[in-house]
C-alpha cells in the first residue's frame, strides 16, 4: 500500500512538473546532429545560472531613462549599464523593447574615460565587423533591430572590473486621442510563442530564444525612468496606470514626473504617461524646417467633432480572444471582462460571433448570431469557462473568423483580444492585408507589457484602431471607446492637395478612414518658397469637410526632429508592418534611408569599437542577460510550446499512470467493499 502511495505521489510530481516544464532551449537543439526533423524555432527558456566559476551572469546593472516631450515631440535619452563583477572576461547580449514608432538615430559606447560614437553600417557589415573585434579582443557594440519595437544588444570583450555605459537616442511623436495624450515607454519584452518550422526555408528569429527569470523573480538591476514634460500650455490631468510617480511643478505648464520608489523594480511592465492640456484640442497648423540639402514639413490637422448619427447601419462583430498559456490568470482576467463588455455593449441589430484560441481555435457558432440577451448570456458564460492553456496560434483563428459566411447587408468587423505574444506577426499582417476587402480588423492588446507591434500593427493594416487594456479596471472604458469610435467615424474620404506650395515624398500617401478622434499628420519634404496652400477634404456624418492651412503662417523648426520623423514613417511604410516580405527593392530604399539618416532599421545596425586589444587572449564566455516576466505573465507564457516535446510526452504519461492508478484503487476499493 506505501509502495502504491509512494509512486502516485511519485506521478502527481511529475505532473506538476511537467505542466510548468520549460521550453527546451532551441540552440542546445542546434548543437545536436543535423537533424532535419527537429523542431528549427528558437524559443523562449528559464533562466539556469551558469556553472562557470567567475562569469557574471546579470551583467545588465541599470537602465537610466530621461525623456524631454515638448509640444508633440518626445526626445528620450536611454543609458544602459553593464559592468562585469566576475572574474573572467564576457561577451552580454540584451534583448529589450522600444516604442513601434521611435526613431533610434543616435548610440554612444563609454568604458572608462574613452567614448565612442556609433555609426551606422548596413546590418550584416556591422554584424561582420562586431565579430572581428570580437575575436581580437576588442571591446565593442552593436545595436539590432529584430521588430519595429524589439532591438539587440551586444557587446565584447567586457572585462573583470569593467563598467560600460551605452547610450541611446530616440525620437518619436505624440498626438492625442479625445484629447488625451499617451507617453508609453516599454521596459520588457515578452516571451514569444513560435509554432513549429515545417523545413528549412522557415524563417528563424533567435532573438526569440531569449533566457526568462521565473515568475515572482526579480532582476537585481535598477530601472529609473525622468520624464520632463514641457508643454507650453497649462497641463490638466497628468498621471500614470503603470507606476507610481512623483510630481514637481514649475508653475502649470511644465512638469517634472520621476518614479515615486526608484527601488522597486519598475522594469516589467510599460511606463505609461496620460495628460491632458487646456482647451483639450490640439490646434492645425504647419511647422517647415530648411536642410542642407533637404527641407521638411508637418502638418497637423485637427478633425471635425465626432458626429451624433441618426442611422447606424448593422454591423458584424466577430470576436477572436487568446486563451493561451501565457494570458493565464490577470491577463485572461482582464480580457473576460472586457469581453463582457463589449459583447453587452451590441445592439439588437447587430450580428456577433466568437473564437476562442490557443494551440487550436474553437468557434461559438457557425453563421453570425443576433445580439440578443439569450445568445450574448451564452457566450459570456462560454468565455467565463476559460483558464488559460496552451500555444497561440493567430493566424489559424483568423482564417477560421475570415471564414464564417457573411451578411451582405452588415459591415464586418474583427475584433483580435490578445497579449501579443507571438514571433510570426508577418504572416498575420500579410493574412489581413490579403483580406481588407472582407473586413476592418480591430485589436485589444491585453496586459502591463504588450507586443505593441503586432497590436498597432493588426489596426493599421486593417484599417481600424488599436486599444491596450493593462488591468482589468479599464475594461468597461475601453469597450465604451470602442463602441464610440466603430459606429461613428469622423472623417471619410480624405484627400489632400497642395497649392502653390511645393511639396513631394508625403507620408504617408493614403489616409485611411479616421475612427477615433485625434490629429492627422503629414509629413513630407519642400521645396522653394514657403508659400501657397495646403487643403484637407474629407466627410463627416453630417456632410462634407474641408481645412486649408497657408504656409505664411508656418513655424519653423531649426533642428533634424522632422527629418527623423519622415524617414521613420517612410520606412515604415515600406516594410508595411513585414508585407513587403524580403522584395530587393524595398530593403535597398529602407537600408539607404538608414543610412542617409544615420537612423535605425531593419537593414541597418549601429556599431561602436575600440580600438585597443583588451583582451589579447581571446578567452571570453557568451552571456544572454535573462528577462523578467511582465508583470501579471505566469511562467505558463515560457512553459508550453507546440509539437512533441519531451515535457508534452511526460504530461501524457504522468496522465495515463495516473489513470491508471486511479482505476486500480477504485477496483481494490469496489473489491473490500464487495
Amino acid at each position: 500500500m506505501k509502495t502504491h502511495k509512494r509512486f502516485l505521489c511519485f506521478l502527481l510530481a511529475m505532473l506538476t512538473f511537467t505542466i510548468h516544464c520549460p521550453a527546451v532551449n532551441a540552440k542546445s537543439i542546434d548543437d545536436n546532429a543535423n537533424d532535419t526533423s527537429k523542431d528549427k524555432t528558437a524559443a523562449p527558456y528559464f533562466y539556469v545560472e551558469s556553472e562557470e566559476t567567475g562569469v557574471d551572469s546579470f551583467p545588465l546593472k541599470k537602465t537610466d531613462v530621461t525623456v524631454d516631450i515638448k509640444g508633440i515631440i518626445a526626445d528620450t535619452h536611454v543609458t544602459q549599464t553593464y559592468a562585469n563583477e566576475g572574474a573572467k572576461p564576457i561577451n552580454a547580449s540584451y534583448i529589450f523593447p522600444a516604442s513601434t514608432k521611435v526613431t533610434i538615430h543616435g548610440m554612444q559606447m563609454r568604458i572608462g574615460n574613452q567614448t565612442v560614437t556609433a555609426t551606422i553600417k548596413e546590418k550584416e557589415e556591422a554584424k561582420q565587423e562586431f565579430e572581428t573585434a570580437k575575436s581580437e579582443g576588442k571591446s565593442a557594440s552593436m545595436l539590432s533591430e529584430e521588430r519595429a519595437n524589439v532591438f539587440s544588444m551586444d557587446i565584447a570583450n567586457i572585462m573583470p572590473g569593467d563598467e560600460v555605459h551605452i547610450d541611446l537616442h530616440y525620437t518619436e511623436l505624440i498626438t492625442p486621442t479625445d484629447g488625451t495624450y499617451q507617453f508609453v515607454f516599454p521596459t520588457v519584452t515578452g516571451p514569444r510563442y513560435t509554432g513549429p518550422v515545417k523545413d528549412d526555408t522557415g524563417n528563424r528569429d533567435e532573438w526569440t530564444a531569449a533566457p526568462y527569470l521565473p515568475d515572482g523573480t526579480v532582476p537585481t538591476a535598477q530601472y529609473d525612468i525622468h520624464v520632463n514634460l514641457l508643454a507650453g500650455v497649462p497641463i490638466t490631468a497628468l498621471t500614470s496606470t503603470s507606476h507610481k510617480i512623483n510630481i514637481d511643478w514649475n508653475e502649470t505648464t511644465t512638469a517634472y514626473v520621476s518614479l515615486a520608489n526608484p527601488l522597486e523594480y519598475a522594469g516589467n511592465r510599460d511606463f505609461i504617461l496620460d495628460y491632458k492640456l487646456t482647451g483639450e484640442n490640439i490646434s492645425s497648423g504647419l511647422t517647415l524646417s530648411k536642410g542642407e540639402t533637404e527641407n521638411f514639413f508637418m502638418l497637423m490637422v485637427q478633425p471635425p467633432e465626432r458626429p451624433s448619427p441618426s442611422v447606424i447601419p448593422p454591423r458584424e462583430y466577430i470576436f477572436v480572444l487568446d486563451v493561451s498559456g501565457s494570458m493565464s490568470g490577470f491577463p485572461l482576467d482582464a480580457a473576460k471582462e472586457l469581453m463582457k463588455n463589449l459583447v453587452s455593449n451590441l445592439r439588437e441589430t447587430d450580428t456577433f460571433n466568437l473564437i476562442l484560441f490557443s494551440g487550436t481555435s474553437y468557434q461559438m457558432a457557425s453563421r453570425s448570431l443576433p445580439a440578443t440577451r439569450e445568445n450574448i448570456s451564452k457566450a459570456v458564460t462560454l468565455i467565463s469557462e476559460q483558464n488559460g492553456a496552451g500555444g497561440t496560434e493567430l493566424s489559424g483563428a483568423l482564417k477560421d473568423a475570415l471564414a464564417i459566411p457573411q451578411d451582405e447587408d452588415s459591415a464586418r468587423n474583427i475584433v483580435v483580444i490578445t497579449d501579443g505574444y507571438i514571433s510570426g506577426e508577418s504572416e498575420i499582417f500579410e493574412l489581413i492585408n490579403q483580406h481588407l476587402d472582407q473586413a476592418d480588423f480591430f485589436s485589444f492588446g491585453i496586459g502591463s507589457a504588450v507586443n505593441r507591434y503586432l497590436i498597432d500593427g493588426i489596426a493599421s493594416i486593417g484599417q481600424g484602431e488599436p486599444f491596450v487594456v493593462t488591468e482589468a479596471s479599464e475594461a468597461s472604458d475601453a469597450a465604451r471607446r470602442f463602441s464610440a469610435y466603430i459606429q461613428s467615424p469622423v472623417l471619410t474620404d480624405i484627400q489632400v492637395s497642395f497649392e502653390g506650395f511645393d511639396a513631394y515624398d508625403v507620408e504617408p500617401a493614403i489616409l485611411p478612414t479616421l475612427y477615433a478622434q485625434k490629429p492627422i499628420v503629414l509629413l513630407g519634404k519642400w521645396k522653394g518658397e514657403p508659400e501657397g496652400t495646403i487643403k484637407l477634404t474629407g466627410r463627416t456624418g453630417e456632410g462634407s469637410y474641408t481645412q486649408t492651412i497657408s504656409a505664411a503662417d508656418a513655424l519653423t523648426d531649426d533642428g533634424s526632429t522632422l527629418g527623423y520623423l519622415w524617414a521613420r514613417k517612410r520606412v515604415e511604410r515600406l516594410t508595411d508592418y513585414g508585407v513587403s516580405g524580403n522584395d530587393p527593392d524595398v530593403k535597398e530604399e529602407v537600408t539607404q534611408i538608414g543610412l542617409s539618416y544615420h537612423m535605425m532599421t531593419p537593414y541597418t545596425s549601429f556599431i561602436a569599437v575600440l580600438d585597443t586589444v583588451r583582451n589579447p587572449d581571446g578567452g571570453s564566455t557568451d552571456v544572454d542577460q535573462p528577462l523578467a516576466l511582465p508583470l501579471g505573465v505566469s511562467d505558463l507564457a515560457v512553459g508550453y510550446r507546440a509539437g512533441s516535446e519531451p515535457g508534452d510526452i511526460f504530461l501524457l504519461i504522468g496522465l495515463a499512470g495516473i489513470m491508471l492508478i486511479s482505476a486500480y484503487y477504485r477496483k481494490r476499493l469496489k473489491k473490500s467493499r464487495g
